[in-house]
């Protein structure tokens, strides 16, 4: 997610398109790099870092997956596939997840204050849970704002607790992070549920991130943005006593309102206890792979290109992805401490290509199997739909499928692991399939 003026822009140019046929590109073409416009500042506000928990010992986490893993050694020709609209009139569609409760229903996020089910054929006309009274009041108007819902995840055990966590922005422009939890009637939240778990004070009204998700170790990991402006004019990426510009891990099952992972990074000191992973603009859409565990963290770059990074599920955490000392593998600002060490995206792009990258899911589903383990992920600006492997030597391969013509809130799966993305400017769900 970008500036404010130049996103303006952009969604007002495409919902004045004609709605586009949803184009494949021709077979093997090239995978690229990217350029975006200066962002434009925005006057700040006092930043707050939240209270510190109490660091408590955890237990042990989850075990990743061991099968062996399917991964197809060559993308598919893409000109057998497209996107179909599955689901239009939508207001504001940032976000398609699943309960993982069996129940096959997936929830659409509207940045506008409600979560909304999407069961069997049809879409409920009442909201799952309906917290506009509570985001920010500029999310509510038809005009472009990086504020507003932002996330959803379900608790891995929701079918026994019926808890769920959501990432918005309050109407002082704050980040919170809150649970909440099923009524009685499973199509319904109960919206007097709220417990909040974290708030984060936001210096400017841009670069939020707003992903939440549960790990396969079942922590939460929560995307947070560096602050907004342009530039990052206080250096938080870097900095490790604040939580912007962080990839944040908490046990949402121990402490209160969480507790620590001893196995944080920083559990011990060194910067806050939270931070996962640092140097991060704007990490809007991450995801785990369903079936390895490894993370894909695409962060949304400032002028001129966008960055796909990977963290193996082996990973003890701590890395440092170079914001604002590098924009994806390029410099940026400042001169790198001679100890730090930075880590590299395996995929890039130039703003020739789109401005702001929009991260995907690996490919998990059944309906096509000759995509497994495929990564994909998309440009918001532009619409285009890149996917990524590694090959048998492990080098990352990069190439661009699609041409959709939509502005790309977000990926989606629902619970058998087919693929979905949201448009924003034209209130419409697609599914991935074969011709």
């Amino acid at each position: 997610m970008k500036s404010f003026w130049f996103a303006c822009l952009c969604l007002a140019l495409v919902a004045c398109q004609a709605f586009p046929t949803l184009t494949p590109l021709p077979e093997k073409e090239a995978t690229s790099t990217l350029t975006e416009p200066q962002a434009t500042e925005i006057a700040p506000v006092l930043e707050t870092l939240p209270v510190e928990p109490t660091i408590t010992e955890t237990t042990s986490p989850t075990d990743v997956p061991t099968q062996p893993v399917s991964s197809a050694a060559s993308f598919p020709d893409a000109s057998r596939y497209t996107w179909v609209k599955v689901l239009g009139s939508l207001r504001k569609p940032l976000f398609l997840t699943h309960a993982g409760d069996g129940s096959g229903r997936k929830f659409i996020v509207s940045q506008a204050g409600t979560i909304q089910i999407w069961k069997g054929d049809r879409l409920l006309s009442t909201p799952f849970l309906d917290i506009s009274d509570r985001i920010s009041p500029q999310a509510l108007g038809a005009g472009y704002t990086e504020r507003g819902l932002l996330g959803l995840a379900f608790h891995p055990r929701y079918a026994e607790n019926g808890y769920f966590y959501v990432n918005y922005t309050d109407r002082r422009g704050a980040t919170v992070i809150s649970r909440f939890q099923v009524s009685s009637d499973p199509d319904q939240a109960d919206p007097q549920s709220e417990f909040l778990i974290l708030t984060v004070d936001q210096p400017y009204a841009n670069h939020n991130g707003g992903m939440l998700a549960f790990g396969p170790d079942g922590y939460l990991y929560i995307g947070m943005g560096d602050g907004g402006a342009a530039g990052d004019p206080e250096n938080r990426a870097q900095a490790l006593d604040t939580l912007l510009g962080k990839l944040l891990r908490i046990d949402v099952d121990a402490g209160t309102p969480y507790a620590i992972p001893a196995s944080n990074p920083f559990a011990g000191g060194g910067g806050l206890p939270e931070i996962w992973a640092y140097g991060l603009r704007n990490p809007w859409r991450f995801c785990f792979d369903a079936l390895t565990g490894d993370l894909y963290l695409p962060d949304v770059g400032q002028n001129q290109w966008e960055e796909i990074n990977f963290q193996p599920a082996s990973s003890s955490g701590g890395e440092n992805y170079g914001w604002d000392f590098r924009e994806a593998s390029h410099p940026y600002e400042g001169e790198v401490p001679v100890d730090a060490s930075l880590v590299e995206p395996v995929a890039e792009y130039s703003h020739a290509e789109g401005c702001s990258v929009t991260g995907g899911y690996v490919y998990r589903g059944v309906q096509l199997p000759e995509w497994q383990g495929v990564y994909f992920y998309g440009d918001y600006c532009s619409g285009r739909v890149w996917g990524l492997l590694r090959g048998e030597q492990g080098a990352w391969v990069s190439q661009a499928l699609f041409e959709t013509g939509v502005t790309i809130s977000s990926f989606g799966v629902d619970e058998a692991g087919e693929l979905y993305l949201t448009a924003l400017a034209q209130g419409e769900i697609y599914r991935l399939q074969a011709r």
